[in-house]
């Protein structure tokens, strides 16, 4: 069973970053967090950084240990009740490598909006800006669905 923890920013954010290699060194500054935890084991974390407040935009990044499985229907409805009901976000934003084609494939079940941005990633690698708002993740099936079985989470749960 996964457990998830909130207001450990800065242990989380530095362990997704040390997964994900743009991020490694440079860490994401100022963010929030989620952080998936499995038997007190920290197996992934979801971070929302590069806030932007007058436009009410976050963006979201996340990993986890490779052969771990956390990305169940509670992971995902936590990690977009978040933002959007928490902290009142308009849209999320997060960069995928356009070759990883599973995790466009996840978000484009999501209702996210793809703009492809070539070279966004370095020289050699392409990256596609994925883009969410509050209104499309309202009407996406998987919300949804979770809203017909569930009661909202708060950051104290």
């Amino acid at each position: 069973m996964l457990d998830y923890v909130y207001g450990h920013d800065e242990v989380v954010a530095s362990f997704v970053a040390q997964l994900i290699p743009s991020v490694r060194d440079l860490g994401f500054g100022n963010c929030r967090t989620i952080g998936v935890i499995e038997g007190g084991l920290l197996l992934a974390g979801i971070v929302y950084h590069n806030y932007q407040p007058d436009a009410d935009v976050v963006q979201m990044s996340g990993a986890a240990l490779p052969g771990h499985y956390w990305i169940t229907r509670e992971t995902m409805k936590r990690a977009y009740e978040y933002p959007f009901l928490g902290f009142g976000c308009q849209m999320v934003v997060n960069i995928v490598p356009a070759d990883d084609a599973r995790q466009l494939y996840m978000l484009s079940r999501f209702g996210y909006t793809f703009i492809p941005f070539p070279r966004l990633l370095g020289r050699e690698r392409d990256g596609v800006i994925c883009h969410l708002t509050r209104e499309a993740w309202e009407a996406s099936k998987f919300t949804k669905y979770l809203n017909r079985h569930q009661q909202p989470v708060s950051e104290a749960a």
